[in-house]
């Protein structure tokens, strides 16, 4: 089975590719890796929730916002190479908005690990790093970028 017939078994439909904020461009091919620009938690162009981690958005919404964060991260694979050509993903790095008291940015981050482990099986075990940070673009609470290597 695809990634993609993978995704539509969990439920999943891929969004369209979101616009860059600034002077980038949302995927780049190196060889046989892909490098995704940090995607935020777009739905249809905006963001379903806004604030720190740790005041106003729990760690739990967060988790789901990596989720969403991550598959426009796969969007913009998808775009690039097709999702298909995926072999394995390699890297998640994730960027979490918090309240300077707050410790749990390795759970918010499950959620787009768990989130690619759903779709890609053993190919989807990966390095990964979680940091907390002040602020993200559009007070977003998540940030996600991913690392993939491909067949094609």
């Amino acid at each position: 089975m695809g990634f993609h017939a993978r995704l539509r078994e969990l439920g999943y439909e891929l969004p369209g590719v979101a616009k860059p904020l600034a002077s980038y461009v949302p995927a780049v091919r190196v060889g046989d890796q892909v490098w995704t620009s940090g995607q935020l938690p777009l739905v249809e162009g905006a963001l379903p929730l806004t604030g720190k981690v740790g005041a106003e958005v729990t760690t739990e919404q967060a988790q789901e916002q990596a989720r969403i964060a991550a598959l426009n991260a796969l969007a913009a694979i998808d775009d690039e190479v097709g999702l298909d050509n995926i072999s394995r993903v390699v890297k998640i790095v994730g960027f979490v908005a918090s309240d300077p008291s707050y410790e749990e940015q390795p759970a918010v981050i499950n959620g787009a690990s768990d989130f690619i482990g759903e779709v890609f099986g053993d190919a989807g075990k990966h390095a990964r790093s979680a940091v907390g940070v002040a602020a993200l673009p559009k007070n977003a609470p998540v940030e996600i970028e991913l690392i993939v290597e491909i067949t094609a």
